[in-house]
């Protein structure tokens, strides 16, 4: 019989293949003896065997599910479905390749209107229960039945401007009983029936969600750029929740053990108080710097500090983690390979090197080669930038320069750069489904989220420029526009974006051809030392072999319009 579920006691890192790298990274923690929320990886395989059953999940793999569930009962010593002692899950996707913010998350499952009464009467905290529930409501009703998430962002906008505050944390226990009785409203009116309330209902469910999130529409854009295979399918993760949002002892946190802008060493993330994770990544607050957290939770910190160096020791590589805080206790939910922007690449390879952690060969693979292009891209004239007076400051999220046309769009930033036109990209803050805008523009600019928010991280990803949690833009998406120091943009006005600083310029900024020098020559000295094949260049014009054989090239491959033009010389003579 075909095992289509493991305990995260009974995976490692090596079964990446089949529990996806977050299921194998998670089983690998729990085998280190890091405090992993206990749970199973339903297998890239049964991803796989759902396709072929004509997306339905067979009889076997969901006994199997069941069973997993209930060795879960026993570790936790909670109940799924109990309205005394309840088992809360998250649902996670978690593909063999790192994938960020392409797939869908749904947490606090398990919940229904009985459970959650309890909860709040138990834990003294109603606050608390009814904040889980109506976060369920919304991820189940967007993730699992397609409704779409601004239906509910509008009413929460709602309820925030009818008690007037700004934040989410700022609602009360009765404002969030409230709103979770419009999400449920809202959402029988949109599927025409109730939402479920049987937590095994919505267990298999959330799992097929996941499964069909394998092949929406950004997931597909992602692999292509990224080259991920469709066969190779995504694994699901079941995890026994840790709260982040029961208090001010509680938070929740994204952080990397290196820079992942410059590669510089030490740690490096951001923290939200009385918040669950999706609240870090999706920008909806912007979030304190990692540091902060040894103020507020200081043994906690020292915790996490500890397994942050066994994790980069242990894997050889800077790491990329997200954690929770619950009442003081340190929980990890995730760790794997950071991403980071090419600049971070090369430094972060050699100074593994230098610590003894890699060897030069070992240092030329870490490093993508698609990635070395941003390296080639011109940046701001120094000179000039330097006598230009930023309009504003954001965050730095993902470095390089980017000058544009301002569009407040995805499919705006498709159009326009289809025309020809460069783009930027202004939003309040991304989401998953701008990432065919994203790829369109030269950079990005949000007025939420920090460095670990879905924008900052997919943008290092493909190498474009961001500057993210500009909180000063007073924006008008409906009509195209924005307001920073007193001076309003419409869409096509001209910006320029420093991904490094965080500075917003106005107008265009002239840029400079980059340069091989520091990590980058010291790479190409090792790929020198080592490789076995010379390397030419594909030319079309005189600057075009100038450039390449300042940059190394040993000459010349294939140059294009010759070869054309010649052809085209030799055809007619024939016809002559």
């Amino acid at each position: 019989m075909a095992k289509w579920v493991y305990m995260f006691t009974e995976g490692n890192a090596t079964m990446r293949n089949l529990l996806g790298g977050k299921g194998a990274n998670l089983a690998e923690m729990t085998n280190l003896g890091l405090p992993v929320p206990q749970g199973f990886t339903v297998t890239t395989e049964a991803c796989t065997q759902y396709y072929e059953d004509g997306r339905q999940i067979n009889d076997e793999i969901m006994k199997q599910i069941l069973e997993a569930i209930d060795q879960m009962e026993v570790i936790t010593g909670k109940k799924f479905g109990d309205k005394t002692n309840p088992l809360l899950v998250s649902v996670r996707s978690g593909a063999r390749a790192s994938m960020p913010g392409m797939m869908d998350t749904i947490l606090n499952l398990g919940l229904n209107e009985e459970v959650v009464e309890t909860l709040a009467c138990a834990s003294g905290n109603p606050r608390w229960a009814w904040d889980c529930y109506r976060r369920f409501i919304q991820m189940f009703s967007d993730v699992v039945m397609e409704v779409g998430k601004k239906y509910f962002e509008e009413l929460i906008d709602q309820m925030k401007a009818k008690r007037g505050v700004k934040l989410d944390v700022e609602l009360t226990a009765d404002d969030l009983k409230e709103l979770a009785g419009q999400f449920k409203a809202e959402y029988k009116e949109k599927i025409g029936t109730d939402f479920p309330t049987d937590p095994k209902e919505q267990l298999t469910e959330a799992i097929k969600a996941v499964f069909r999130s394998w092949d929406n529409p950004r997931a597909n854009v992602y692999r292509r750029d990224n080259d991920i295979p469709y066969s190779w399918g995504t694994a699901v993760n079941v995890q026994m929740m840790a709260f982040g949002n029961m208090g001010d002892d509680c938070g929740t946190g994204v952080a990397f053990t290196r820079d992942p802008a410059t590669g510089e060493k030490g740690l490096f993330g951001e923290f939200l108080t009385n918040a669950q994770g999706e609240d870090v990544v999706a920008g909806v607050r912007t979030p304190m710097q990692i540091t902060e957290m040894e103020r507020k939770f200081p043994e906690a910190f020292i915790e996490f500090k500890n397994v942050c160096k066994t994790l980069e020791k242990h894997y050889r590589d800077m790491q990329d983690m997200e954690f929770t805080v619950e009442h003081g206790k340190l929980y990890m939910l995730q760790t794997r390979n950071g991403k980071r922007t090419a600049q971070a690449a090369l430094k972060i390879a050699c100074d593994l090197v230098d610590e003894g952690m890699r060897t030069e060969e070992e240092a030329v693979a870490m490093i993508d080669p698609r990635n070395l292009d941003t390296l080639l891209h011109p940046q701001f004239d120094q000179k000039v930038l330097k006598r230009a007076t930023a309009l504003g400051k954001g965050i730095g999220a993902s470095p390089g320069a980017a000058c544009g046309k301002v569009v407040f769009s995805a499919e705006d930033a498709v159009e326009w750069a289809k025309r020809g036109e460069k783009v930027v990209l202004v939003r309040l803050e991304t989401s998953p489904e701008d990432i065919t805008g994203m790829k369109s523009a030269q950079g990005i600019l949000t007025v939420r989220g920090g460095t670990t928010s879905h924008a900052a991280v997919v943008a290092r990803g493909m190498g474009t420029c961001c500057v993210s949690g500009c909180g000063d833009i007073a924006m008008d998406e409906e009509n195209k526009k924005f307001t920073l120091a007193a001076k309003t943009f419409h869409e096509g006005d001209a910006i320029s974006l420093d991904g490094t600083t965080g500075n917003i310029y106005e107008g265009i900024i002239p840029t400079v051809d980059a340069t091989i020098t520091g990590e980058f020559e010291k790479i190409m000295n090792w790929a020198d030392k080592y490789r076995t094949m010379k390397v030419r260049t594909n030319a079309d014009t005189p600057a075009d072999a100038k450039k390449a054989v300042e940059l190394g090239a040993e000459g010349i491959g294939l140059a294009v319009q010759s070869i054309c033009s010649l052809m085209r010389t030799e055809l007619q003579h024939s016809v002559r």
